[in-house]
Parts: structure tokens; sequence; C-alpha cells
């Protein structure tokens, strides 16, 4: 009996073979929101302060950032596969201090600081080695395709995991729920040794950025700075993670205290926004996008930065859902069709360094948000918001006052400054054309 038509094309598209590692992905990601959900509780209940919550994030996101140049020159001299592994080896022994720390009872907050600068070092590899490695098993019509199934596995796990972490809690505590991430990592390793990642062939770019280490590392700054248009486009993504880390950096304590810690709204929101991305990563998985990329990511970002300032007015649980439904149904848009536009003007072998630069500029406005928004929030923005705050007779007829109103108007003021970001990418003709003044690698 002959084969059917449809493994025919998945094996042609080189589809199959990312299925196989989009499976390993995805438990990974269900396992690390789970524990990401349950520390950030026990970190809430310990502190209840929203500063020691964005502490946590920078000291993970921080090292990420500032080794993604040298990251990138590894991937691109690297086996991509190798690199792929060392992130989540590297993320299991971090999990396996945590959980050891918190057995014996000598968890403390400052050892999440260390732990996450630990993984955030080899999560810098993550990033450039997936895209890289994705190019070069994936044909280029189904880049948009794979970046939606990828969205797909992100969304996914945050559909089910601050769920299942909220029921487990009180069954198997944080201890199992660390021991589950421990596991689905190792899942995702396996999943890797089945694939063959084919190294790619060395193009006039390649061959010209070849030299030492530090040489290298700065060849992606070269590269994308020669290119107004890859430039602007990343501008746009720096300015837009400026304004979006201000305010979901508090995303949790915001409901928290709106909620009157109430977990199981919590859990329920963070389930309801991952359901609203995982069906945007299905449309766009099915639908490839549109044709013209550079529209997916500038109506995707202004349309989800709209639903960001309604969800910071609601005050019930109902408006809550509907509206981060639809504020991450259009997140996939953006990310899909932006990475699809890198994928295809950029040669695979020099991918490594580029998209690791890429990430860079995207990402390093990221953690002055994240330094930032704690302490406006429990110092300046919660304090102006409660009865008789500096800031109520502005904003008070408009989001109420109380415990949890800072944070909201920090929503308030994140989403009208990303909308004007977001609009604003077509007033430069760079961005605005970027498909058709670079051409395709």
């Amino acid at each position: 009996m002959g084969e059917y038509p449809f493994m025919n094309k998945l094996r042609s598209s080189g589809l199959s073979r990312f299925i196989i590692i989009w499976v390993g992905q995805l438990f990974s990601l269900i396992g690390t929101n789970m524990t990401q959900f349950a520390l950030t509780i026990w970190v809430w209940q310990i502190t209840g302060e929203a500063t020691a919550l964005s502490l946590v994030s920078f000291f993970a996101f921080v090292p990420a950032v500032l080794v993604s140049p040298v990251a990138g020159v590894l991937v691109d001299r690297w086996n991509r596969k190798l690199a792929m592994m060392l992130s989540d080896l590297g993320a299991i022994l971090s999990t396996i201090v945590v959980l050891l720390l918190f057995s014996i009872g000598r968890l403390e907050i400052w050892h999440l600081y260390i732990t996450g600068a630990f993984t955030g070092f080899f999560q810098a590899f993550q990033f450039p080695a997936y895209s890289a490695a994705i190019t070069m098993i994936v044909s280029k019509d189904q880049y948009t395709r794979a970046s939606g199934m990828l969205s797909m596995a992100d969304f996914g796990s945050n559909i089910f995991a601050p769920v299942v972490a909220a029921l487990l809690l009180g069954v198997i505590g944080i201890e199992g729920i660390l021991t589950i991430d421990i596991l689905t990592f190792l899942i995702a390793i396996v999943t890797l040794l089945f694939i063959r990642i084919p190294k790619p062939r060395v193009s006039e770019e390649g061959a010209k950025s070849k030299g030492n280490i530090w040489r290298e590392s700065i060849y992606g700054f070269q590269y994308i700075f020669s290119r107004r248009s890859l430039l602007g486009l990343q501008l746009i993504f720096f300015c837009m993670n400026l304004v979006i880390t201000f305010a979901v950096t508090v995303f949790s304590p915001m409901i928290l205290a709106l909620t009157d810690n109430n977990t199981n709204v919590l859990g329920i929101i963070q389930s309801t926004l991952g359901l609203g991305g995982m069906l945007g990563s299905i449309i766009l998985s099915y639908w490839g996008g549109p044709k013209r990329k550079i529209h997916g990511v500038l109506i995707g970002m202004a349309i989800s930065m709209l639903g960001m300032i309604v969800f910071s007015l609601g005050r019930s649980i109902e408006i809550w859902i509907i509206t981060a439904f639809f504020t991450m149904f259009f997140i996939p848009f953006v990310n899909g069709s932006s990475q699809a536009i890198w994928q295809s003007k950029v040669p695979p072998d020099v991918q490594g360094r580029v998209f690791a630069t890429r990430s860079l500029i995207a990402q390093i406005s990221t953690p002055v948000s994240m330094l930032l928004s704690g302490p406006l929030a429990d110092h300046v923005f919660e304090p102006a918001m409660m009865p008789g705050g500096g800031l109520v007779p502005l904003f008070g007829s408009l989001l109420g006052t109380g415990q949890g109103v800072g944070m909201s108007l920090m929503f308030v003021i994140a989403g009208v400054l990303g909308i004007i970001v977001s609009i604003g990418g077509y007033v430069f003709q760079d961005v605005r054309n970027i498909e058709d003044i670079l051409p395709d690698y």
C-alpha cells in the first residue's frame, strides 16, 4: 500500500522532523510554566511585593541577553543539536538545585536569583539554535507555519500548566512540580536524539565574517546595522518589549491583589491567555500568515495592545477572560510574521550570530522595565491609586481605587504606548517595505 500524500508532503517540507522537536518542546514548556506558576505563588506569599517577583525575572533574563552575541557565534560553529541540548541541560541543573534546597527547607528568594541567572546563561543558546535549526530542516514556504506551531506549544503550555500546577500544589507540593519539570526537560533532550540537523553551506556572507570569536560576536551587529530595514524592525520590538514588560512583570501580583490572593482566578486567566495564543497559533499554522508579513507584525501588535488596555479596565473574571483571550490571539501573528521575514532574508550559516544579536537588540530594554516596574508598582502607582492618592483625581473614575489598581494603571500606560509604537512602524518606509527592499537569501 502506498503512503498517504499528506505524509509525503510532511517529509518533503521537513515538517515531520520538526514535529518531533516540537513535541519535546511542548513537554518542556509545560514543565517550565508549571514551575514558574508554583514559584510565583511561593514568592508572593512570602513577600507580598511586586519587586521580589520582578527581580526574579530580572536575574533570569539579564544573562540571556548579555551572553547572546557569543552564544550566537558558538551556535554557528557547533552542531546546533548540541547547542539545543546544552540549553535544556542548564535548565535541568538549575531546577535540581531549587528542588534540593526546597526539600531541606533552605530555599530563599535570593537562591532564585542565582539559579535563574544560571538558567538564563544557558537559555542564551536556545533562541538562535532553535531558529537556525528550523531554517535547515523546514522548507522556506513553511517558515511561518513552523513558527505558528512553536507558538502553539508555548501558548498550549500556558493553558494547561497554570491550572494543573494550581491543582497539584495541594497534592504533590512544589517538590512534585519541580520533579515533573525535570522529567519534561529530559523528554525534550531525548526527542532531539532522533533528529538529524544538516549543517548549512557556507554563504558569501558567512565566509567574509570568519575570524576569532570576538570578531564574529560583533558580526551580527554589523549585519543588522548595515540593513536599515532589519534594524528598524528590531527597534520596534525594542520599544514594544520596553513598554510591555513594564506591565507584564506585575501581571500576577496585580491579579492577586485585585482578587484577594485568589490563585484559582490567576490560574484561569493565565490559561485563557494560553488558549487565545494557541488558537491564534493553530490558525497561523494552517493559514501560513498574511502574504505581506509586515502587516502581521504591526497590525497584530496594535490590536494586542488595545486588548491590554481593555483588560486592565476590567474588574470581573468574565471581562478578564474575554480580553485576555483576544489580546493573546494576535501575538502568534506578530512573532510568526517577524520570524518568517528574518528566516527568509538572512543566510542560514550566519543565522546563529544574527539572530542572537537580533534577540539582544529586541530584549535589551526588558531588564530596565523589570527593574523599574516592581518598585514603581509598590512605591508609586499603588499608593497613588489608593483612596486619597495623588493620581485618583485623574484616573479614579476610570479605574477605581484600592489594592492592585495602581498596577492596572501601569497596564493602561503600556497599552497606549504600545499602540503608538506599532502604528508608528508604518511611518518608516524602510520598515513598511522591508519585504521589497531586502532580497531573500
